[in-house]
């Protein structure tokens, strides 16, 4: 978890005064990389790499998927580190925007995994229409949670792909476990209601 520390108030001349960067705060961290300091960020990066892929592999549909929307989204987080408006925790901050980084990725390669399923299972004696109906339930899904509002969309990976309760999203979210699991509420019941409009027009077909 992250030590505390100073906000990112503290930006101005961070970089000179940030000493040993192993023991500085996620936060002083992140305000002596936007200060100027050529190290910082990558202390940062070393410090929640593992946590980071290990979140990426459970919202991906790959491991290769996983680490590029990782780098993806390390990247978004080096280059936009001046908008960090200190109202989570940093651990968090970069939380959101490797879940935003994975959805991004499914959404533009949602074709992937049936190549990837049919090359796995070839030698496999599985029922090849039990395998598309499931490749089929996963994409509609996928494309549910994707019109979801950001908010719903992480708060709904948090808690049901990442199986974290709602005190734990909530402290990586940065808001108070009444707002997660209100999103949650919100995030299922459109999921149902999208997925419930694409039943009744497969029954109608």
């Amino acid at each position: 978890m992250e030590r505390t520390g100073a906000g990112p108030s503290r930006s101005a001349g961070a970089g000179s005064r940030l000493g040993d960067p192993d023991t500085a705060t996620d936060r002083e961290l992140l305000a002596a990389h936007v200060a100027g300091d050529p190290h910082a960020f990558a202390v940062l990066f070393r410090r929640h790499y593992h946590h980071l892929y290990q979140l990426a592999l459970r919202s991906s549909y790959s491991p290769e998927d996983a680490a590029d929307s990782v780098q993806d989204a390390l990247l978004s987080a080096h280059r936009n580190a001046a908008g960090y408006r200190g109202d989570a925790e940093v651990r968090s901050w970069l939380h959101r925007i490797v879940v935003n980084a994975c959805l991004d990725r499914i959404r533009r390669n949602r074709a992937r995994p049936a190549t990837s399923l049919f090359e796995e299972s070839i030698d496999e004696p599985a029922a090849p229409r039990d395998e598309m109906s499931e490749l089929e339930t996963k994409l509609v899904v996928d494309r549910a949670l994707f019109d979801l509002p950001p908010d719903q969309r992480a708060a709904l990976v948090a808690v049901e792909m990442e199986q974290l309760s709602v005190a734990e999203a909530a402290e990586l979210l940065g808001v108070p476990p009444g707002t997660v699991k209100s999103r949650c509420s919100r995030g299922r019941k459109r999921l149902q209601e999208r997925l419930g409009s694409v039943r009744d027009r497969g029954n109608r077909s």
